[in-house]
């Protein structure tokens, strides 16, 4: 009885010592403006977790400001370094971090989409990384550009 009470307590706290760690990301949300906390796992490796993969451009005017950007943390143990990133199309040119994100650090990924473009539109940019388990990630960009003689509301 002594042998399985010491083995289960010898158990009990290496599960413990290897639990994986979390890192916590706090965020307001849109409707309410409350702050919002999630646990981000920690990973082996370089990692990337982004606060949002898709970005609503909602009804925009023609020719407006078309720059967003997505926001990410590198929630590895390693650095994690973004080797590729590529729009869909000519119309969304997407920039990313040349130097490489240290562990628990933030980073954008910018996109820029052509407004001078007429209508609904859903773009996508992949992002290829040395991130663990995910090397490559699909972001999504999304709204209306107005015609010059569209309603503004």
């Amino acid at each position: 009885m002594k042998k399985i009470i010491t083995l289960s307590i010898a158990l009990l706290a290496f599960s413990f010592s290897n639990a994986q760690e979390t890192t916590k990301i706090t965020k307001s949300s849109k409707k309410t403006g409350a702050k919002i906390t999630a646990a981000i796992p920690k990973v082996q490796g370089a990692g990337m977790v982004f606060e949002s993969e898709t970005i609503d451009y909602g009804t925009i005017a023609h020719n407006a400001d078309g720059k967003r950007e997505f926001v990410f943390t590198n929630n590895g143990n390693k650095p994690l370094i973004i080797t590729n990133t590529q729009g869909s199309c000519g119309c969304t040119v997407p920039t990313s971090p040349k130097e490489p994100i240290l562990p628990g650090a933030k980073a954008v990924i910018g996109v820029k989409y052509a407004t001078d473009r007429v209508g609904a539109f859903t773009k996508t940019v992949t992002v290829t990384s040395n991130a663990e388990g995910m090397p490559t990630k699909v972001l999504t960009i999304k709204g209306t550009v107005l015609g010059d003689d569209a309603p503004k509301s």
